[in-house]
């Protein structure tokens, strides 16, 4: 384990929790890599220094195409969240409030920047948002690339947008949004809401994948205030930006994956940027006070009884502004060991146990759902009673009762489930929505 310590930003912390142990011929290694940081804002744990907003900028995206009228609470609802999320602003972090619809146009403070928030500004803010009123179709690239422009004419370190829609992206094509997308990955991270039940999850849930954000459905907009209150409080707890997770593997080993798998299942293999030509680094985003897990597997070269190896070095780091090395903030090591004792190359190590298992969680909910829109009842029922027996046996206890609003469980230990004949839009979109959403180990 390593620390890191420095004034005005949390202390972080690297574990590593694998079995090292592997039979003759073994190759593959399996690491949980734990990420903990502590002293930011996110959980409440420590006050917010004074001017502590002062280096981040936030954008909030508001759909207001006309669907937003259907029913008229949506609007209200989206305007009333939205002026919670303006009051939970620290004094001086940066801010705007863009409308969306097939265009992109700035609500405040309108001048092509960002405000600085303080209680004339939120006032003014919350006056501009009473002005608006829905109308219009809904082209979601055109928002973030605003939000973009926005965000890039502050001098702030830590970017954050929070979008709201109710509907599919129907006024742009996919390859704009994917376009607008890559423009915007690593310029900003995004949470990003879904209200009511019109909108389209793989929209919603990529977008706040591709800016590593957070994703959600708010069913009933009613729910808004306190979702964006949330959410704004936790922009507000970013202390640290553009940290990275660096991989450096020796001559001959390769990388097999890198992912998130906590607090949510988040696949990092292909956001690879290379460092050094030993070393590449994986975006994780903002951070606060909290803690994350990561599963690195990596395959060795094959090696014979008694001997051993360093298979990994897993650094958190962060940039230097200035382009000077970066500073490390933590770092934790992977190791291979060859023996012929089996009871010690064969154990599997929980957390790596665990975590698999809610990687296939995820996945298989996912492959569940499309088969039940597809007509497939046998394999929708198949992939859902494993998800069922996953969730059970992992005490994943939030996945397993929104699985039972989609299936009727028979025996969550073997997974035998029937589907239901009929499901609430709004509780099967709920289901797919945090499909990956995990729980640590057990105690």
């Amino acid at each position: 384990m390593a620390n890191f310590s420095k004034s005005n930003v949390p202390q972080f912390s690297v574990d590593v929790f694998q079995n090292e142990f592997l039979p003759e011929g073994g190759r593959e290694v399996n690491a949980i890599v734990t990420v903990t940081s502590t002293g930011g804002g996110t959980s409440g744990r420590a006050a917010p220094s004074a001017g502590a907003g002062t280096d981040a900028g936030v954008v909030i995206m508001l759909d207001c195409s006309g669907s937003m009228d259907y029913p008229p609470t949506k609007m209200r609802g989206a305007r009333d969240a939205t002026a919670a999320a303006i009051d939970a602003l620290r004094d001086g972090t940066s801010f705007a409030v863009v409308a969306g619809t097939h265009v992109a146009k700035e609500v405040y403070p309108g001048d092509g920047r960002l405000a600085v928030a303080g209680p004339a500004t939120r006032g003014q803010a919350k006056d501009a948002l009473r002005r608006l009123s829905a109308g219009g179709g809904t082209a979601i690239g055109t928002w973030l690339r605003l939000a973009d422009r926005l965000l890039g004419s502050a001098e702030v370190s830590i970017r954050h947008g929070i979008l709201l829609t109710d509907g599919r992206n129907e006024h742009e094509s996919p390859e704009d949004l994917r376009a607008a997308l890559d423009a915007c990955t690593g310029r900003f991270t995004c949470d990003a809401r879904g209200v009511g039940t019109d909108w389209e999850v793989k929209e919603v849930t990529g977008i706040a994948s591709a800016l590593l954000g957070t994703a959600d459905i708010v069913a009933d907009p009613q729910g808004l205030t306190a979702d964006f209150t949330t959410m704004m409080e936790n922009a507000m707890g970013k202390e640290v930006a553009d940290v990275a997770l660096r991989l450096w593997t020796p001559v001959g080993v390769e990388i097999g994956f890198v992912k998130q798998v906590a607090p949510t299942v988040e696949e990092l293999t292909a956001r690879r940027t290379e460092a050094t030509p030993r070393a590449g680094d994986y975006p994780t985003g903002s951070w606060g006070d909290e803690s994350r897990d990561y599963h690195v597997c990596v395959r060795v070269p094959q090696a014979g009884i008694g001997q051993e190896m360093l298979a990994a070095r897993v650094s958190l780091i962060v940039p230097d502004p200035l382009g000077d090395a970066p500073t490390t903030l933590g770092q934790g090591l992977v190791r291979a060991v060859w023996t012929d004792d089996m009871a010690m190359s064969t154990s599997i190590n929980p957390q790596v146990a665990h975590y698999t298992g809610q990687a296939e969680l995820a996945q298989v909910i996912q492959q569940g759902l499309d088969a039940r829109k597809s007509g497939d009842h046998d394999g929708a029922t198949a992939k859902l009673g494993r998800a069922v027996q996953l969730a059970a046996a992992s005490g994943n206890e939030d996945t397993a009762k929104l699985l039972s609003k989609v299936v009727d469980v028979v025996d969550a230990a073997t997974g035998t489930v029937r589907l239901k004949a009929k499901v609430a839009d709004a509780d099967e979109m709920t289901l797919e929505t945090r499909s990956t959403k995990t729980v640590r180990v057990k105690k």
